[in-house]
């Protein structure tokens, strides 16, 4: 995993797009890592994790699943399939927490990332 795939994420999330918007070109940039065969962000609902953006060909006997927390409460988990290093895994995983939030109850308070 590169130094350029992270700058490429935060240019992402920096944007200011819709939240889906860019947790889908998240999936999109980690999917063509070379390492990396398929990625998703789930989202905590209720008791359940629900997969939500994705990308790439799934191969789940080498799926890697990291939490998402923001602010100590789990929103999520970044799902990978793949050679990836779990460090950068949870370096992505704490940039994309709080537009992972977006997709969690956020008890009907406006939220801004």
């Amino acid at each position: 995993m590169s130094a350029r795939t992270l700058e490429a994420l935060e240019e992402i999330l920096g944007r200011g797009s819709e939240p889906d918007d860019a947790l889908r070109e998240v999936a999109a940039t980690l999917a063509e890592e070379p390492a990396i065969d398929w990625a998703a962000i789930a989202f905590v609902e209720g008791d359940d994790l629900v997969v939500g953006p994705s990308a790439g060909s799934a191969v789940e006997e080498r799926r890697v699943r990291v939490p998402i927390s923001f602010h100590g409460d789990a929103v999520g988990e970044l799902w990978v399939d793949g050679d990836a290093d779990r460090g950068f895994l949870e370096q992505v995983a704490a940039l994309v927490s709080a537009h992972v939030l977006i997709g969690w109850d956020t008890g009907g308070e406006r939220w801004e990332p």
